[in-house]
């Protein structure tokens, strides 16, 4: 998968990893992938619902020990 973006929102508790997100969102172009790390395991379902209300493709979602990784395409 060529990742666009990174972004490392650990140590950041809801809706900052969101906002963040966002943010880098409107910097990129359609289809690019933005790959986020987070340590909120609330992030989870968070960027669940973000990728269904904003349209933008929730792509994979993995745990890799403390961190929850989202992938999400640039719609």
């Amino acid at each position: 998968m060529n990742i666009d973006k990174e972004l490392d929102t650990r140590g950041l508790n809801c809706p900052l990893p969101i906002l963040k997100a966002k943010k880098a969102l409107t910097d990129m172009t359609t289809g690019q992938l933005l790959r986020v790390v987070a340590t909120d395991a609330g992030s989870v379902r968070d960027f669940q619902a973000f990728a269904k209300q904003t349209g933008n493709e929730l792509v994979e979602q993995q745990n890799a020990g403390t961190d929850f990784i989202h992938v999400l395409r640039r719609r």
